[in-house]
């Protein structure tokens, strides 16, 4: 009885998908990054200073998040 593997042919495939996997986290976190520093800078503004920027503080995370995810 014989018994034949290729490992060579599935290991560049399997290196692929890691490398994907990390730019797909790397890509996330940039965003999360984005979205808490802005959420962070705009929470730091007085209520007058957001009022000039026709924001009030209700609308900090949906303005954070349409920064960091363009959505």
């Amino acid at each position: 009885m014989a018994y034949a593997n290729d490992i060579r042919s599935a290991a560049p495939a399997s290196s692929a998908s890691f490398g994907g996997l990390f730019k797909s986290l790397a890509e996330r976190f940039a965003r999360y990054r984005v979205y808490r520093e802005t959420v962070l800078e705009l929470s730091g503004l007085k209520d007058r200073e957001l009022a000039d920027l026709g924001m009030s503080r209700a609308s900090i995370r949906a303005v954070a998040y349409e920064a960091a995810y363009g959505q």
